[in-house]
């Protein structure tokens, strides 16, 4: 029997460029082929899923003939009611095995995995999802270790199926793991870690391929199976970068934008003060942010980049709609210790205009720059290149002295800023940025406030 893998991983919402890969698909699909996505599809920052709670994603999904995905945190990350609302209304099955609701139960909706028959060939599916356990828990979701699981799938369904697949969203260490001591997993077809391999990796006769990110190719693998033995024919990754978009694809994000922007376009509140963005200067929207983080996490001082922030908002009324567009992140406000000397060496970094602009790329991270970074309850003196004095509550930071910073759990990992990253006894709040922002933009007072600014530039 030969059949055929098409498959995707790390799209991120990426949907500009999957309208390509489903013009790919059609063009190269036969009967004897199927179609699976391994993780990271619907990425929340778009409006066209946060305003319909997912289901533009179930739309695309279904348009495209997918027969499983399976669930990573950014299927998550709106939490687990969106999640079950997206996998009881999907006709394409979401898959985790080592993924459940505290007390070991099983998120409404999705499946440990899959039996598909494509002409009488029975292909067992099982998903997996990464091992990012404190935000789960903040969700009252539970991870499992994955060798486990994988292990109960493949024994009860044992003699149900001639193939067994892993849609792994583990990264490629945890799936060579999962090829050298699982027996009856004949593929992985893997994400997490973005990588696009030139040809795939086999391990104990476990064929190993992922596709890289954002929509950018799709891998297509050729499998036969002869005498119960597994054998790869042809793989390839495609980039679709000159392929036509599909149409039918364009439309369908066209129309759940138009519903998604009636959804969440609905007047919060009223502020009084234009609160302006720069992702290289001070600005007072960014220093709202700080002020709210610092109130929010008790802390001695709040450090943000101004990169986790798109643009300003206007006097008058603000919306979900602009605080999505704005602040689309799905990073967690988050607390931790570090020395003096490692937030000066951050601080110091953040007066280079070109250090500001580099890439913001980095986990949880959906802006473009890294930005300045903004302080609440601090005052950096400088001349504009190098900073002679930092004051935290009014007394001079001391290098050895371990401080708590509120701050996010981008800037926590030391992405971009990598002195901050020398931190310990981290915590994390559930809520995401863009809510704290939402709360606090209603206060007058700290609108007002932003305008107080925290470098300030001396001349010596």
């Amino acid at each position: 029997m030969k059949f055929n893998i098409i498959h995707t991983n790390d799209i991120h919402s990426n949907y500009e460029n999957f309208s390509k890969i489903v013009s790919k698909i059609k063009e190269i699909k036969n009967k004897d082929t199927i179609i699976l996505d391994a993780g990271d599809f619907a990425d929340f920052k778009r409006l066209e899923l946060q305003g319909t709670k997912g289901e533009a994603a179930i739309e695309l999904l279904e348009y495209a003939s997918y027969d499983a995905l399976t669930v990573r945190n950014n299927e998550t990350f709106n939490g687990k009611e969106t999640l079950s609302n997206m996998a009881t209304k999907s006709k394409v099955p979401f898959l985790t095995c080592n993924l459940c609701k505290q007390g070991d139960i099983n998120i409404e909706g999705v499946k440990s995995s899959v039996i598909l028959d494509k002409n009488g060939f029975k292909i067992l599916v099982v998903g997996t999802s990464p091992d990012l356990s404190e935000f789960y828990e903040m969700d009252n979701l539970e991870y499992k270790n994955y060798l486990e699981p994988i292990e109960k799938e493949v024994l009860l369904n044992k003699n149900k199926y001639d193939v067994c697949i892993v849609l792994s969203h583990l990264g490629m260490d945890a799936d060579r793991i999962i090829a050298k001591k699982i027996d009856g997993v004949n593929v992985i077809i893997g994400g997490h870690h973005h990588i696009l391999m030139e040809k795939p990796e086999i391990i104990n006769n476990t064929i190993i391929h992922t596709s890289g990110c954002y929509g950018e190719h799709v891998g297509v693998l050729k499998i036969e199976m002869i005498n119960g033995t597994v054998k790869l024919l042809e793989s390839s990754n495609i980039n679709i970068e000159d392929v036509q978009p599909d149409k039918d694809i364009i439309n369908i994000l066209k129309e759940n934008k138009e519903k998604a922007i009636d959804n969440i376009s609905n007047p919060l509140y009223n502020i009084d003060d234009d609160l302006w963005h720069d992702v290289i200067e001070e600005n007072p929207i960014t220093n709202l942010l700080a002020d709210a983080l610092f109130d929010v996490l008790k802390c001695d001082l709040a450090i943000i980049n101004s990169g986790v922030i798109n643009g300003g908002i206007r006097k008058g009324i603000v919306t979900n709609k602009k605080l999505l567009e704005i602040c689309p992140s799905p990073l967690n406000p988050t607390i931790f210790e570090i020395q003096g000397k490692y937030i000066k060496e951050a601080l110091q970094n953040s007066l280079d205009s070109d250090f500001c602009l580099k890439d913001g790329r980095g986990p949880g991270f959906r802006g473009k720059y890294l930005g300045r970074l903004h302080v609440s309850n601090a005052i950096i003196e400088c001349d504009g290149r190098k900073i002679s004095k930092i004051s935290i509550n009014g007394e001079a930071l001391i290098d050895d002295k371990w401080y708590t910073v509120g701050s996010s759990d981008y800037l926590h990992r030391g992405t971009g800023y990598d002195s901050l990253k020398n931190n310990r006894n981290r915590k994390y709040n559930k809520e995401f940025l863009r809510n704290t922002l939402r709360e606090y933009l209603e206060k007058n007072e700290y609108v007002k406030k932003a305008y107080c600014y925290r470098w300030v530039k001396k001349i010596y």
